[in-house]
């Protein structure tokens, strides 16, 4: 991914209205790595999103890195942002992010319906659960 959450923030800001805005949030989806369909499990699910979604996760040089999917193109994007904001990070930076603070400098909250800002912090409590369980893992050893 090479677009950082700082970048996105960035572009929002010179972004006149929220159709632009969610014209390019959906390019942000468009431009996740394809995601193998033998990951769309019920395992990897994540619960609390209209749309469905997919996770997965793994720990390299003690590092978190996510990867996403969702089968709606607006929730896509969206998990492309979290994705930005959280993967690539070690575990116990990922149970400090405070991703409210993040999506509040987008504006997000007051533009998205409920469901979808639901949906959206179902993502961020999975991932929290995910880092706190590798951090146990990591603590233990």
């Amino acid at each position: 991914m090479s677009e950082t959450i700082s970048d996105v923030i960035e572009t929002f800001d010179f972004l006149e209205d929220w159709e632009d805005r969610y014209k390019y949030i959906i390019e942000l989806g468009r431009a996740l790595p394809l995601f193998d369909e033998k990951y769309m499990t019920e395992e990897n699910r994540v619960h609390g999103c209209t749309s469905r979604v997919w996770l997965i996760h793994e720990l390299v040089d003690g590092k978190v890195i996510f990867k996403g999917e969702s089968d709606a193109h607006i929730v896509r994007g969206l998990v492309s942002l979290i994705l930005m904001i959280f993967s690539d990070k070690t575990p116990a930076e990922i149970i400090t992010i405070d991703a409210r603070e993040t999506l509040d400098k987008l504006g997000l909250e007051k533009h998205l319906s409920p469901m979808r800002t639901n949906g959206l912090f179902s993502m961020v409590a999975k991932i929290k659960s995910i880092a706190s369980a590798y951090a146990g893992v990591s603590s233990a050893g």
